[in-house]
């Protein structure tokens, strides 16, 4: 889903942070804001409105101050018009500057919040972009099992009783951490990236059939858990039918991949049989997941050096 916050989110998100001051336009703290641009309007002021866009954050600056404080009255006041002209989600004044009289009134008028920062504007454009590019970023809800697992994320799936908890427990208690279990977040953030985070309510948490619900991070230690991480790698726990045997290459077995919120995701498939160590297993799998990002193809290697010797008998 495609997600928007009110205004009020923002500011108690970025308020000490950016040392921000609302002064005025309080009756639109709910005002939602639904793009991750943040604009500087110097084209508004002067009158070419296209370059302002409704629902999202404008910020003043120093050119912007110092061309409003260059006009008389009446200039000013039409070059306020302007830019409240569209509806805003939000002003922010940077670097300090006093705000005009003009721009209060505007922000009354039309309910939009008008916020200060001693921040330069630079430096508070960046940290404004970051965070709703992660506030605003679709999202999708999954079930599974979310961990980190040598430096890079891995998303456990299967049916219910596929053992995902018990084998992430193992894979924690080898040293690598936990990101979520049964619901894990989706967010993405860039074109061809998925960060996965955990749910407030569950974060720490595991719960593991005939242990309960067991908080990791005191088992553990702060090591062993993590807020988010990219996701990377699906492995999916399967019970070893035929009919799954036939779809799983033996050369190969990271030939499919899940489209995840428009994104590809490889994912190897893991029959689970009694004494198969699927720790290891996962383990090997991340590995191999790194080695083909670096260019490096076991498979394509192996099938290479059978295509050379048969060629060399000819």
């Amino acid at each position: 889903m495609t997600n928007s916050i009110p205004v009020s989110r923002m500011f108690a998100a970025l308020s000490q942070t950016l040392a921000l001051t609302w002064v005025s336009g309080q009756a639109g703290g709910d005002k939602q804001l639904v793009g991750d641009t943040v604009q500087k309007p110097s084209l508004a002021l002067v009158g070419h409105l296209n370059f302002v866009h409704p629902n999202r954050v404008q910020v003043l600056g120093c050119a912007e101050m110092d061309y409003l404080r260059q006009l008389g009255e009446e200039g000013l006041q039409h070059a306020v018009g302007n830019l409240f002209s569209t509806e805003l989600a939000a002003v922010i004044v940077a670097n300090g500057e006093p705000v005009p009289v003009p721009l209060l009134d505007a922000s009354l008028r039309t309910k939009t919040p008008l916020f200060t920062s001693p921040q330069a504007s630079p430096e508070l454009m960046a940290v404004l972009s970051h965070y709703l590019t992660n506030a605003l970023a679709d999202s999708v809800h999954l079930h599974g099992v979310m961990l980190e697992v040598n430096g890079i994320g891995v998303l456990l799936t299967g049916e219910s009783s596929a053992g995902k908890s018990e084998l992430a427990l193992e894979l924690i208690t080898r040293g690598h951490r936990l990101i979520a279990d049964d619901v894990v977040d989706f967010y993405k953030v860039a074109p061809d990236t998925l960060e996965a985070q955990c749910p407030a309510m569950l974060q720490d948490f595991l719960e593991v059939r005939g242990l309960g619900i067991l908080n990791i991070r005191t088992l553990f230690g702060e090591l062993s858990v993590k807020m988010k991480k990219n996701l990377k790698l699906i492995v999916h726990l399967k019970a070893p039918t035929d009919a799954v045997q036939e779809q799983i290459s033996r050369l190969d077995m990271h030939a499919s991949t899940e489209t995840i919120l428009g994104v590809e995701i490889p994912k190897v498939r893991i029959p689970v049989a009694v004494g198969r160590n699927l720790a290891v297993l996962v383990e090997v799998a991340t590995r191999n997941h790194i080695l083909r990002m670096r260019g490096i193809n076991s498979a394509e290697e192996f099938i290479a050096r059978q295509q050379k010797l048969m060629e060399a008998n000819e």
